[in-house]
């Protein structure tokens, strides 16, 4: 069987992050798309903040277009899938992004969106150790992925979505059930 790519889209807050730590537990490979934009701001020698992943993440877009993570992560992704017959990507963005990786990856792709109410993102974001945000910042956080990073297209097309309004352990088994319908082998 050819190796698979199940990218996790949803806003920030939604358990992406989550649910790619377990996947990668299962014996999945990981990639952030983030990771990119983390190098590229360390590479410039400046400090990882949300402000500079910004700044970066909207610089390579304006270099490359909307689907520069997609362009960027793409050799990373087949070199990845010469050796693993699994990756998880967390946190495909833009539709841009989408249409490239299905039109290199083809039925290889699989999209599964995670989905939470916003309410309840906002005080996951609130209470995460790492880079928390207040309710406003997460707002505007919101309004930036949707208005300048066509974030909601992939999440509206997606294969697959997860509701997590609930426990964590309850997003995992609802990703494990998944796994099994698609026969996800570790």
């Amino acid at each position: 069987m050819q190796g698979r790519v199940l990218a996790l889209v949803g806003m920030a807050g939604s358990g992406k992050t989550v649910c790619a730590q377990h996947l990668e537990r299962r014996g999945f490979a990981q990639f952030r798309f983030g990771s990119l934009v983390v190098e590229e701001v360390m590479r410039r020698g400046q400090p990882i903040t949300p402000e500079n992943e910004r700044i970066v993440r909207e610089e390579l877009r304006k270099i490359y277009g909307m689907d520069a993570m997609a362009q960027l992560a793409l050799p990373r992704l087949r070199a990845m899938l010469a050796e693993r017959p699994n990756i998880v990507i967390d946190g495909l963005y833009s539709f841009s992004e989408y249409k490239t990786l299905q039109r290199e990856l083809g039925s290889q792709l699989i999209l599964v969106a995670i989905a939470a109410d916003r309410t309840l993102r906002y005080e996951r974001l609130a209470q995460r150790p790492e880079r928390p945000l207040t309710a406003a910042q997460a707002l505007e956080r919101d309004y930036q992925e949707i208005e300048r990073i066509e974030k909601g297209g992939p999440i509206a097309i997606a294969d697959y979505t997860l509701l997590n309004n609930g426990s964590v352990p309850e997003l995992l088994e609802a990703l494990d059930a998944l796994l099994r319908r698609l026969d996800f082998q570790p």
